[in-house]
C-alpha cells in the first residue's frame, strides 16, 4: 500500500486534473471525483499539466483541513481576465 498523506488522491484525466477518494485508477479506467463527474484516468505526463478542477481542488481542500487562499481573480474560470477586457 502507498503512503497517503490525505484521504484523497490527484488524478488527471483529458480536460483536467480531479481529486478522488478512490484507489488511484489506472490509464482509461473512469473514477468518481470529488466534483461528482466521471472523468477517464490519462495518466501521461503532459495531462498532469492540464488546469485543475476548481470544485475538486476545493473539496480536496476542505477535506485536508486546509484554507484555500483568496480568489486572485474574480472569473470563473480562475483565469485573469483578457487584456483591454472590463
Amino acid at each position: 500500500m502507498t503512503y497517503r498523506p490525505h484521504p484523497f488522491t490527484w488524478c488527471p484525466s483529458t480536460g483536467a486534473r480531479h481529486a478522488t477518494t478512490e484507489v488511484t485508477p489506472n490509464d482509461g479506467n473512469t473514477f468518481r471525483a470529488l466534483c461528482g463527474e466521471s472523468p477517464v484516468a490519462n495518466r501521461n505526463a503532459e495531462a498532469w499539466f492540464s488546469p485543475t478542477c476548481t470544485t475538486c481542488n476545493t473539496r480536496a481542500h476542505e477535506l485536508a483541513g486546509i484554507l484555500l487562499p483568496p480568489a486572485q481573480f474574480d472569473t470563473p474560470t480562475g483565469t485573469p481576465p483578457a487584456r483591454g477586457a472590463a
